[in-house]
């Protein structure tokens, strides 16, 4: 069985690289966890990367790839790997900055980005029994928000999904996360990205 705190993979954003790392460790007990952290990711640590990840596992492996810079020949050689991962294999790629990383492999993985004092805020919606009154509430209480805003509200649904309701995102849930962050850094309507992002959860039930 899969465990109950069980993450898809992800990119994470934040400065506090170390203690991301002991956080995911204890929070992904009791499956295994391998971590890669880098100065300077280059072509050699991508190989190990990948030498690690065809080995293979009967239950959920977690590859961490961090580091404070990565190398775009690096970030090409795990393109394929990122895409069609071997089975029970995910993938946390953690860095300091978004810009780090090519945009294939941003648009591999869904982003969150970590907030400096590690508290997420837990919304008060059900995503795993989510219907459309529930939609239109959350659209109507949260229909005067900044962009800044407006992306904490996305890393907040991603968490309140993954690790709280506990669901295993659909292919078209995670582009649907990694999309939102980028309709908001070209100026789209929050409401629109919301309900793009709560809609594939509700048709889910429907």
């Amino acid at each position: 069985m899969q465990a109950p705190n069980l993450l898809k993979g992800h990119i994470l954003i934040t400065s506090e690289i170390e203690s991301e790392i002991e956080r995911l460790e204890q929070e992904l007990k009791p499956l295994r966890v391998v971590k890669f952290f880098e100065e300077n990711f280059k072509i050699e640590h991508a190989k190990l990367v990948t030498g690690e990840a065809y080995i293979s596992e009967s239950q959920t492996k977690y590859i961490i790839i961090a580091a404070i810079e990565f190398t775009a020949v690096a970030q090409n050689a795990l393109l394929k790997l990122l895409e069609e991962p071997p089975k029970n294999i995910e993938f946390i790629i953690i860095s300091p900055t978004k810009s780090n990383l090519l945009p294939t492999v941003r648009s591999r993985l869904p982003i969150l980005k970590q907030s400096g004092d590690h508290t997420q805020e837990v919304l008060d919606i059900n995503l795993a029994k989510l219907d459309y009154k529930e939609v239109f509430r959350f659209l109507k209480e949260h229909s005067r928000v900044s962009k800044n805003e407006a992306k904490a509200l996305v890393e907040a649904l991603f968490y309140r999904a993954t690790v709280v309701d506990m669901l295993i995102l659909t292919e078209k849930q995670l582009e649907n996360f990694d999309m939102a962050y980028r309709l908001l850094d070209l100026n789209a309507r929050a409401q629109s990205v919301f309900a793009m992002l709560l809609m594939s959860f509700a048709g889910e039930r429907g």
